[in-house]
């Protein structure tokens, strides 16, 4: 079975500089699902900084591959979303609100997680590289 990963931002920003160890996840990877949280958060740096236009220029590129797919919140990710939400709650180990997003949207689509992020190892049931 091909791999099939979500890629957070920072993964993202280390596969378009060239990092060698995300160039060849991502080329490994079957499919590619990029959360709507992670598009949007992109989307907002590259406004935030010099090479807006070069960096969006990229990004277009990277959603036009066959491979990749922008992942959208349905009413079931509602639902994971408020069981994780309630998990870490109760162990006292809250994470910012986009991840939160990030980490229902892998749960409920069984995808392993391309992150650099630790706040994500308090989740068990994600699979991460």
């Amino acid at each position: 079975m091909a791999l099939r990963i979500a890629i957070d931002v920072n993964r993202y920003v280390d596969f378009a500089r060239g990092i060698d160890e995300a160039v060849a996840c991502v080329r490994r990877a079957g499919q590619i699902y990029l959360p709507f949280v992670v598009l949007a958060e992109l989307r907002a740096g590259f406004r935030a900084g010099q090479r807006a236009k070069a960096n969006e220029a990229v990004l277009s590129r990277f959603l036009q591959s066959d491979r990749v797919t922008v992942l959208l919140p349905d009413e079931q990710t509602t639902h994971v979303y408020a069981e994780v939400f309630t998990q870490l709650r109760v162990a006292g180990t809250p994470i910012p609100t986009n991840d939160l997003w990030i980490a229902a949207l892998v749960i409920q689509h069984d995808l392993v997680l391309f992150s650099r992020d630790r706040h994500f190892d308090v989740l068990p049931q994600i699979a991460r590289i």
